[in-house]
């Protein structure tokens, strides 16, 4: 990926041990500098700022459940949640785990409040162990005009 804004420095002070952590994860990662992994980690908590102080802002990202499939209807109530949010759902993938459990990753595209709302009422179907959205702040493109022509399709 390649930046072309300017770049400005950014001088800080950590504890030692958390620098030596951090240099660790730089070298685990084969990332040519800190100063990437720095600006991604950033990248990451402006999104998650987003999410959390602009209800209103577009976001798009993941949201991963895992779950357990034995527990009565679990895979009924997240399709039915899932269909609750068609317009929030763009996509999503299901593998199955070991000990009955599964693993469902959701691309997901809305205002950050009902993204919001989607994973609270994906937490609330009993049987979901884990659940965690990740977004950014680019969108997908749009597919649609509001006419319902497809973008790009001659007129």
């Amino acid at each position: 990926m390649s930046e072309t804004t300017s770049l400005a420095r950014l001088s800080m002070s950590l504890p030692g041990e958390l620098f030596r952590q951090l240099d660790m994860m730089v070298e685990e990662r084969g990332l040519p500098s800190r100063s990437q992994l720095i600006a991604e980690l950033i990248r990451h908590a402006l999104a998650e700022h987003e999410a959390y102080t602009r209800p209103d802002e577009m976001l798009a990202g993941t949201i991963t459940i895992v779950y357990r499939g034995d527990r009565g209807r679990v895979r009924h109530q997240l399709a039915q949640t899932q269909a609750d949010y068609l317009r929030e759902v763009i996509s999503s993938q299901h593998v199955f785990l070991e000990d009955d459990q599964s693993l469902e990753v959701l691309l997901v595209q809305g205002p950050a409040s009902l993204l919001k709302e989607l994973c609270d009422a994906l937490r609330r179907v009993r049987g979901v162990h884990q659940l965690q959205l990740v977004t950014t702040t680019a969108l997908l493109p749009p597919l649609y005009e509001q006419d319902g022509t497809k973008k790009g399709a001659a007129a």
